[in-house]
């Protein structure tokens, strides 16, 4: 399933996605800055998604956990713990692989040294950079979230998994981004790595391929 076309909230995304380059290219921006910066994204969408599932936790308490054909009531609480260590095993691993790879970590702090400390790295062009990104999710993904009522009738595990689709590409990406750091070729792979990253989020509707797969997964537990 793709976009046909781009709405207003996604141009949001768009143009944070674009800042960190036109800072690279034309403001003097690090590209090893702004690669932190979209390796620090995915924890914004992960932050993002717990919000959802905090605001679904208050309106419905329980919801359906789909598991093996069987589908049984789990608290809000329960999905809230399985995506944080989930996704953040998903987080770990991207940004271990990237601190190493772009050596930005310092000598001796370990693989993980990025992960949990990441708040140190934030420097005025990286906090530019994140902040719209915040705003990008927030006018895209968190506000129509609350305005539109879907908190009241979206499953939780869909929005659990949500974030997946984007993030298998963006960890790609993100690692390839290091290695091209390496070698002095950030300036001209973020470039094509934004542009990839873009054409992957706008084209491909990640939430409807979701949907599709969730009923599928109802109708078959209902045959049984």
């Amino acid at each position: 399933m793709y976009r046909r076309k781009i709405t207003a909230s996604d141009l949001l995304l768009i143009a944070a996605n674009l800042l960190p380059v036109y800072g690279v290219w034309f403001l003097g921006w690090s590209p090893t800055e702004a690669f932190t910066v979209y390796a620090m994204e995915t924890m914004i969408v992960g932050i993002m998604t717990v919000l959802k599932l905090l605001v679904c936790t208050v309106a419905k308490g329980k919801d359906d956990w789909n598991n093996n054909g069987m589908t049984t009531k789990m608290s809000g609480l329960f999905f809230i713990l399985f995506f944080i260590v989930h996704f953040g095993i998903f987080a770990l691993v991207q940004t271990a692989i990237f601190s190493s790879t772009a050596k930005i970590s310092p000598p001796g702090s370990g693989m993980f040294h990025f992960f949990f400390h990441w708040y140190s790295y934030i420097n005025q062009d990286i906090a530019y950079m994140l902040m719209a990104f915040i705003i990008g999710y927030l006018g895209k993904s968190f506000l129509p979230f609350l305005l539109n009522g879907d908190y009241k009738n979206q499953p939780m595990m869909l929005i659990m998994f949500m974030p997946y689709g984007r993030i298998f590409v963006q960890q790609f990406t993100v690692i390839l981004g290091s290695m091209f750091l390496s070698l002095g070729l950030g300036k001209v792979f973020i470039l094509i790595f934004v542009l990839a990253k873009l054409a992957f989020e706008m084209l491909i509707d990640f939430e409807a391929l979701l949907k599709k797969s969730a009923e599928g997964m109802n109708k078959q537990s209902t045959k049984q």
